[in-house]
């Protein structure tokens, strides 16, 4: 019996593993002007700004399928670092509850009236989780203003992943945030 709280927690936090992907921009930027791109000072930003998170092997990552990604969509990496567009990723980890009612036993009723069965009662748990949010944003390097924004969430595992595990997962990220630029 006490297997079943976590069997019902591991299938709630299972049905949220997609990518809830978010995108913002400016419709009065032409996007077909955008040629060339280069990285802010700061490629990556942490939020929280938290040491465990931090990682260069993980913005290693992350920069390569956003060159990628934005290569793939005709848009070419400055040599001299002054590209139409400026580009930063922010990785930011939420920690967040939800609660959980489960109710068990019960009697049922017959035909003719009456009521059998045992007791019921209801459980209610609080669960704590994380989730990852990785933003996408592109600046108007002229007059350095975001002219868009894409970002996806996803729940984290609670068991880590391996090394190959994350790089697939960042790499499918950034290519379902970046599938929604250009605008249209």
């Amino acid at each position: 019996m006490r297997t079943l709280p976590y069997l019902l927690l591991a299938l709630l936090l299972s049905g949220c593993a997609s990518v809830s992907l978010e995108r913002d921009f400016d419709p009065s930027r032409d996007f077909a002007a955008y040629r060339t791109w280069s990285w802010m000072d700061d490629k990556l930003a942490y939020q929280p700004d938290d040491a465990r998170l931090k990682s260069d092997i993980t913005e290693a990552r992350i920069s390569q399928a956003v060159a990628e990604q934005l290569d793939q969509r005709g848009l070419r990496q400055a040599a001299d670092g002054k590209g139409d567009l400026k580009v930063q990723s922010v990785l930011i980890v939420d920690e967040r509850q939800d609660q959980i009612t489960t109710q068990y036993g019960g009697g049922w009723g017959g035909y003719w009236g009456g009521y059998w069965g045992g007791p019921a009662f209801t459980e209610t748990r609080r669960v704590d989780y994380k989730v990852a949010t990785l933003q996408i944003d592109l600046y108007d390097a002229r007059d350095g203003k975001l002219v868009w924004r894409g970002s996806g969430e996803q729940v984290m595992r609670s068991q880590p992943p391996t090394p190959a595990e994350r790089e697939q997962a960042i790499r499918e990220t950034v290519t379902q945030v970046l599938s929604q630029y250009p605008p249209r």
